[in-house]
């Protein structure tokens, strides 16, 4: 449980910096609201990964920095895909635009936390078998 709700705490952290990306690219350089959003998942992909393996997922190291990185993006793009159509389906249908597009991405990141977690928790952080 205590993992669940650390995990929670980073995908609020993630959520922060996804909206706030997204807003600077879209408001303050003229970005797309589609092209940004693949920006912001990098950047909040890489805030919740530093957040999760220091925090969520401490001690858990079955591949190097590098490795779990790369394998942690692979793996939240599967939520993403939730995350991303959850996101387009209201930008489009309500022409979210402007300050109201976080909360198109706070609808997305809650579409994803669960598949997020659980390749999280049983693929990038599985605790090895005891020999």
């Amino acid at each position: 449980m205590r993992q669940l709700l650390l995990f929670c705490v980073g995908g609020v952290l993630g959520f922060i910096v996804d909206a706030g990306v997204l807003q600077i690219l879209v408001s303050g350089f003229a970005w797309d609201r589609f092209s940004a959003r693949l920006i912001s998942f990098l950047c909040a992909a890489t805030a919740t990964w530093l957040f999760n393996r220091n925090l969520t997922f401490q001690g858990m190291r079955n591949h190097s920095r590098f490795g779990e990185w790369w394998r942690y993006i692979f793996a939240m793009s599967g939520g993403f895909a939730c995350n991303f159509a959850t996101y387009s389906a209201l930008v489009l249908a309500f022409d979210v635009d402007g300050a109201h597009l976080p909360l198109a991405v706070a609808a997305g990141s809650v579409a994803g936390l669960g598949v997020n977690y659980f390749a999280s928790r049983y693929w990038i952080y599985r605790s090895k078998p005891q020999a």
